[in-house]
């Protein structure tokens, strides 16, 4: 986000005080995000234009706040996913998976935990349990077995994983297009604690599950029949989405040194595939592929995105941001270890009640304010990567704490195995304190012995 003065801010209505109204508009849009009564894009964009009723902002400051690079990330990356999707590689990769393990239900578990993981750090969370789930139910259906260990651990795995990288998990990229990090930078610093992660989590859920997860024999074979290949339904876009999947990831890799932003490479990425895409059809057709392709982009998040921008922008143009980064260095006697211990533990806990993406978006310019103060942004790195540590893994702490949690919920609940937020607690506060205490050691480890 930018920094801007305050020369607007003069002209509130009524003239009441800037810092107390936007407070006061940013907490009702939070409240009502959080009772699920309204649509969050509608709740975000009317918080975002009472901002500027209100006087808090202009239409031109309200613009300046949103961060397009991260708009255009999720477009870029939502369009690819969506398309590559039709090809059925996701799918084939998880039943080849499973063919590899011979339907063993305790393998199954462990190899769909992994998928998961990777596709979530590569794709994004929420596509890939939209992609992994219903193969799990599949084969869980085949082999007659209970889906909800999967499904449960697949959770996990999905915001854990999603946590390795940069497009993994929406609050990471927010962190990085506010910092200028690049998708090295998240690769470096947090894959190592994704994977020591992952593997306590599969370690316990096989020790308490794993071995009691029989089946017979005939139900192996009538996983084992089912053919991967088929899985591929059009092998000419297979060929084309790799490509350009991977080749966005490389220039994802890459961007540092071509000092070109994620964002520009994702929508880059788009174009081309939405080229091969439609190459060769009539007008009607590529119109209509074109159209389609576009709809798979999820809109609501993006205007979400868009207008949540601005209401936090609304706070820090009004100063409360700032005023709060001082008192946050004042609690934490301007230790870089304190504020890193503490935002890690604050942001798992909060983004346990709370959908994760508010909050950061709200954390960034406080912390950014703290920066002078603290030492610069060098210094202040170990507290950025504890935000995106908190809070991607605080969205494991409960059902709504993530947007996968409530999909994969939704999706249990269609097939008949419900997954109950009570139940679920019992999995997910162990699974949540768990992992990020193995953060806070390890962010201790890093950066401060």
């Amino acid at each position: 986000m930018h920094t801007a003065g305050l020369p607007h801010v003069s002209n509130v209505i009524f003239g009441l005080d800037p810092m107390i109204l936007s407070t006061a508009i940013l907490v009702i849009s939070y409240i009502i995000l959080f009772t699920e009564k309204l649509n969050r894009a509608v709740v975000a964009l009317l918080g975002a234009t009472i901002m500027i009723f209100a006087g808090v902002l202009t239409q031109e400051t309200a613009l300046a706040g949103i961060d397009f690079n991260t708009l255009a990330l999720l477009i870029g990356m939502m369009t690819i996913v969506g398309i590559a999707e039709k090809s059925g590689m996701f799918q084939f990769v998880a039943v080849w998976s499973a063919k590899k393990v011979k339907a063993s239900p305790r393998g199954l578990m462990v190899v769909l935990a992994v998928v998961t993981a990777v596709f979530s750090a590569l794709l994004d969370n929420v596509t890939t349990v939209l992609l992994v789930a219903p193969v799990t139910f599949q084969i869980t259906r085949k082999l007659k077995i209970n889906p909800y260990p999967y499904l449960i651990l697949e959770i996990f795995a999905s915001n854990i994983g999603g946590t390795a990288t940069l497009i993994g998990d929406p609050p990471n990229i927010l962190i990085g297009s506010a910092l200028g990090l690049s998708f090295m930078d998240f690769v470096y610093e947090l894959t190592p604690i994704v994977t020591i992660t992952m593997f306590v989590l599969i370690l316990a859920f096989d020790l308490i599950w794993g071995r009691n997860m029989i089946t017979s024999e005939k139900n192996k074979k009538a996983v084992m029949s089912i053919s991967a290949i088929d899985c591929i339904t059009d092998w000419s876009l297979l060929r084309k989405s790799l490509f350009v999947l991977l080749a966005v990831i490389g220039g994802f890799m890459a961007a540092e040194h071509l000092h070109i932003a994620n964002g520009t490479i994702a929508i880059f990425g788009a174009a081309i595939l939405l080229l091969l895409y439609t190459w060769g059809n009539s007008h009607d057709d590529r119109d209509h592929k074109i159209e389609e392709a576009f709809g798979l982009v999820d809109w609501t998040t993006i205007f979400f995105f868009a207008g949540l921008f601005a209401i936090v922008y609304g706070l820090e143009e009004a100063g409360v941001l700032s005023l709060l980064g001082n008192k946050f260095v004042e609690i934490t006697d301007g230790s870089i270890e304190k504020a890193a211990m503490l935002v890690v533990w604050i942001s798992a806990f909060v983004s346990t009640a709370i959908d994760n993406i508010p909050f950061v978006a709200t954390m960034i310019p406080m912390i950014k304010s703290m920066e002078p103060s603290m030492g610069g942004r060098e210094a202040m790195m170990p507290v950025w990567w504890a935000l995106s540590l908190g809070a991607c893994f605080g969205g494991n702490g409960s059902l709504i704490a993530a947007s996968a949690n409530v999909i994969v919920a939704g999706m249990a609940q269609r097939e008949g195995h419900p997954i109950h937020f009570m139940k679920f607690l019992i999995w997910s506060i162990p699974v949540m304190l768990i992992s990020v205490g193995i953060s806070a050691v390890y962010l201790h480890i890093i950066h401060f012995m």
